[in-house]
């Protein structure tokens, strides 16, 4: 495996990448979220494309226009559809034997990936997508029913919680307002899930969908979502990132199994 810093053209703009080569015939192309740099939080970016390409795919990061080393003006995810099919040529141009691209984004850039209807890819690993409108208030952001009634059923299975509520030890006024939260029905469908689901629903690629049952963006988007969609999985316990080394490994897993199909 050898990693290439290179620049590429984003219409007028030059746009910084890195290219971890390998010789499958399939690639990774990781769409970074948020205003993350292509290095990502602590570096998880950079270990998870080490990681893939030494399983033998070749991997493409980038950073967006107005983000990191890339030039112009940072306007969001909305607005990154041109930078996706940019670094995606860029890719196949660099890894000529390349036949198939999955896709993988984590967040608003999954969210971004789904707006653009899958951006020219031919798979999509969709992580925690995003489906908070802007204008939504900081109440639309807290944890929707179905997760507060989830917690409060994992909490009952455990002895230790049992023996602290029976102790004293649990804020019963905390504990009220939660129990009142999780009977109230869930939130109208946000504008964002809409155009989400109206972009994927064209896409004819293999599509996967990871949720991080701890995380709050992964509980709005299921809360948000059809309960059965196959293309579901979930992540027991893991946060956004996937710091621990379980999740991390499991996260790994889902990359390569969808490569591999």
């Amino acid at each position: 495996m050898t990693r290439l810093p290179l620049t590429f053209g984003c219409g007028s703009l030059t746009l910084a990448g890195t290219l971890d080569t390998a010789p499958a015939n399939t690639g990774l192309l990781i769409v970074s979220g948020g205003n993350e740099i292509r290095a990502g939080a602590f570096g998880g970016q950079a270990d998870l494309a080490a990681r893939i390409a030494r399983a033998g795919f070749p991997v493409f990061r980038f950073d967006r226009r107005g983000v990191g080393d890339s030039e112009g003006e940072n306007r969001g995810f909305r607005s990154s559809a041109g930078d996706i099919a940019a670094a995606r040529d860029a890719f196949r141009a660099m890894s000529p034997q390349l036949s198939r691209i999955v896709a993988f984004g984590n967040c608003d850039a999954a969210s971004a990936l789904m707006l653009a209807g899958g951006a020219g890819c031919d798979g999509l690993v969709l992580s925690n997508p995003w489906t908070i409108d802007q204008e939504d208030s900081a109440e639309g952001t807290a944890p929707p029913p179905a997760a507060i009634r989830a917690r409060y059923f994992e909490k009952l299975k455990n002895p230790r919680e049992i023996a602290r509520l029976i102790s004293g030890g649990v804020n019963l006024r905390k504990l009220a307002r939660g129990l009142a939260q999780s009977v109230n029905p869930a939130p109208p469908s946000s504008t964002l899930a809409q155009e989400m689901r109206a972009g994927l629903a064209g896409f004819a690629g293999e599509v996967r969908i990871l949720l991080a049952t701890a995380d709050r963006t992964a509980q709005l988007f299921d809360a948000e979502w059809e309960k059965n969609d196959p293309r579901i999985r979930r992540c027991l316990g893991a946060g956004h990132a996937y710091v621990d080394p379980l999740h991390r490994d499991w996260l790994e897993a889902e990359i390569l199994a969808s490569l591999r199909a």
